[in-house]
């Protein structure tokens, strides 16, 4: 039986664990200087927790800004919740660290990239294969979904 050392999840592990140290400080002390974050996190994670409208308007991926008002910042081992505003409509969201597909610091041009995750094992993943496209709803409010090509070297 030959074993092998598995440098991908090990590093994986890693920058989770830079990402919740960072959020904890965050958590404790706010953000310094000009420091912001552009969070992308995976809807479809089993464990993502946010509300309807948003998971219809954002069925796969979601990119979320820690910036100028955020709110409830706590962090656990798994996971972070906050609260952030859209148009005028507060709403917490749960995010787990390994629905976290992308994590970005453009005020000092750093950022890390994890590989995608399947869910193929979870039952709400049914719902997600029929659609073709998501309903269009009356939006409410203006969220913004950044593009993070500007912010890669």
């Amino acid at each position: 039986m030959t074993r092998s050392i598995d440098y991908g999840n090990l590093m994986h592990d890693a920058m989770r664990g830079l990402i919740q140290t960072v959020l904890r400080d965050i958590a404790a002390n706010g953000l310094p200087g000009e420091h912001h974050f552009f969070i992308t996190f995976d809807t479809r994670h089993p464990d993502a927790e946010l509300a309807d409208w948003l998971r219809e308007r954002y069925p796969e991926e979601m990119t979320i800004v820690i910036q100028h008002w955020y709110d409830n910042l706590e962090v656990g081992e798994d996971e972070f919740s906050i609260t952030l505003n859209f148009g005028n409509s507060p709403e917490p969201l749960v995010v787990p660290f390994d629905a976290i597909t992308t994590f970005v610091d453009p005020s000092v041009e750093f950022g890390l990239r994890f590989e995608t995750q399947d869910y193929e094992d979870d039952e709400e993943e049914d719902e997600f294969e029929d659609e073709d496209e998501p309903e269009e709803t009356a939006p409410r409010g203006e969220a913004e979904v950044v593009s993070l090509d500007k912010f890669r070297k």
